[in-house]
């Protein structure tokens, strides 16, 4: 009986795998190189390592196969891109804006927000939400993170008292950021609430790390397979603090805007064709200038209570999205950024003289005078280069497609591997080299533009990158020009974990001297 057992189940995993190997797409798969497999669990076992080493196991497999290297086991198959050519296709297509597989566990998190939704309603979404980075918006944020960015500045004098400092940049940059955001996009002020701003950063934190483990290990992608984990308890638990940061958001706007009966909200109500015609100037100029007032969260609050075009859990995952990527994606920006600073004495000097001759000429850091800063923004795109916050994005194929080579099959999830395709040296001669004159505009001319990637590309694109490189560029003027950066770790002995954003295993400290 047992051998019968035996001999069935063996005779099973054959034809699984005969279907699997010989049907087309098993046969597409099989002409993209990738590192040794087996039958039917394929070849994930290479990454069933320690979770601090996984991720330099992903980059190290993805130099040696590049540019096309598969990862598969049983269904699950997914193929890494690094050529800009093949990027180039993918990212412009408007067929493959369905984001990967991997997505899906941070959908417990942030739902279908503007990151993970589709089709019509990511349509709807991204038209909606595009206005709250108009140029004219980004104006009015402009101001808040200026307060921010001179708020972490005597921060640090303070805490000194004329004396150097050290931090550890992305705890402590991360609480600015997040503030930033919150001021900016939601119109809510968190001063004052350091406990509750920790509790969050911190949950932020854990949920990447499971997320990043759950990756890795195709048995997790089942909810009923994880919940006989030990991490689901703490999943469950961090969950409650992400969402109830958000919820305690949403409803502290909502009761301004009771609060103030609306008043605030009549604006987009008020904005007619008849209002916004020549005959009254006066008017339409007046509900332009506020309706530019208008933060994220009350465009979609307002979407909400006049067209019902989003409900109450449409805007929870909004804000979730937004408050995120605002906030961590920047602080591992600028933690990378700040380092290498620190490392590059000259670098930093030069900064420092460029961000002193816009003071000088305009007693403050204007938003005109930001494309002044040519250099700071040379350095930051290098930066950005070397250590992109967002290193790693994926799309769903519901349709084969052509690349330059292969051929891949629908059903596969693409990976872009942002971290190795910005360190190709096709691309970039000494690719491991900070240099920002990489970026002047004889040298730009000369790349495959999807050789740079750092805020994606195509329809998916970044919606806030340009608000992102502001908040950069103001950060890392007033940290300049009223403190010498010095390391306290170096860099290039960091490991760098496996997370939503790229993070380190320890932290990078600087030191942060007075500038008298």
């Amino acid at each position: 009986m047992m051998l019968a057992i035996l001999l069935g189940l063996i005779s099973i995993i054959f034809l699984f795998h005969c279907y699997f190997k010989y049907r087309r797409v098993g046969r597409l798969l099989s002409l993209i190189p990738g590192p040794k497999g087996y039958p039917i669990f394929g070849n994930i076992h290479h990454y069933q390592i320690h979770h601090d080493l996984v991720l330099e196991k992903f980059w190290e497999l993805n130099n040696q196969y590049s540019p096309v290297q598969k990862i598969w086991s049983c269904v699950y198959y997914a193929v890494n891109l690094a050529d800009p050519e093949d990027i180039q296709v993918l990212l412009t297509s408007n067929k493959y804006i369905e984001k990967g597989l991997f997505y899906k566990h941070l959908r417990h998190w942030l739902s279908t927000g503007l990151l993970l939704s589709g089709g019509q309603k990511w349509h709807l979404r991204r038209k909606m939400l595009t206005p709250a980075f108009h140029f004219n918006v980004l104006k009015h944020y402009f101001t808040n993170l200026i307060e921010e960015s001179q708020n972490l500045v005597e921060c640090l004098k303070q805490e000194g008292d004329g004396n150097p400092v050290v931090k550890n940049l992305k705890s402590f940059i991360s609480k600015y950021t997040l503030n930033a955001i919150c001021k900016t996009a939601m119109g809510i002020q968190l001063t004052g609430n350091s406990k509750l701003e920790s509790k969050y950063l911190n949950a932020v934190h854990v949920y990447g790390s499971i997320v990043a483990y759950r990756s890795f290990r195709p048995w997790y992608l089942f909810d009923a397979i994880f919940a006989f984990s030990s991490l689901a308890k703490v999943e469950k638990e961090t969950l409650k603090t992400l969402h109830s940061f958000s919820r305690n958001i949403i409803a502290e706007r909502k009761r301004f805007h009771k609060q103030t009966n609306g008043e605030y909200l009549k604006i987009l109500e008020n904005i007619e064709k008849d209002d916004l015609s020549n005959e009254n100037p006066e008017k339409s100029g007046e509900y332009l200038q506020m309706k530019n007032r208008l933060s994220m969260l009350d465009l979609l609050i307002a979407a909400s209570w006049n067209d019902k075009l989003i409900d109450e859990e449409g805007i929870r995952e909004e804000v979730d999205t937004f408050i995120f990527e605002g906030h961590d994606t920047t602080a591992s920006a600028l933690t990378f950024a700040l380092s290498l600073f620190a490392k590059h004495k000259d670098v930093q000097e030069n900064i420092r003289d460029e961000v002193k001759t816009i003071m000088q000429e305009d007693n403050n850091i204007t938003i005109a005078s930001l494309k002044k800063l040519s250099y700071l923004e040379r350095c930051l795109k290098e930066s950005l280069r070397l250590y992109p916050s967002v290193h790693l994005i994926s799309r769903q194929m519901p349709h084969e497609i052509q690349l330059k080579q292969y051929l891949i099959p629908s059903g596969t999830i693409c990976i872009i591997n942002i971290h190795n395709v910005h360190r190709n040296p096709k691309y970039w001669p000494n690719p491991n080299v900070f240099d920002p004159d990489r970026f002047l505009p004889e040298n730009i001319k000369e790349r495959h533009p999807y050789s740079y990637i750092p805020f994606s590309a195509g329809p998916r694109n970044c919606i806030g990158q340009k608000f992102a490189m502001h908040e950069l560029k103001l950060f890392v003027g007033f940290i300049l020009y009223n403190f010498e950066l010095e390391p306290m770790d170096e860099l290039d002995d960091v490991t760098f974990i496996s997370d939503i954003t790229l993070n380190t295993s320890k932290p990078l400290r600087v030191k942060f001297i007075p500038i008298r």
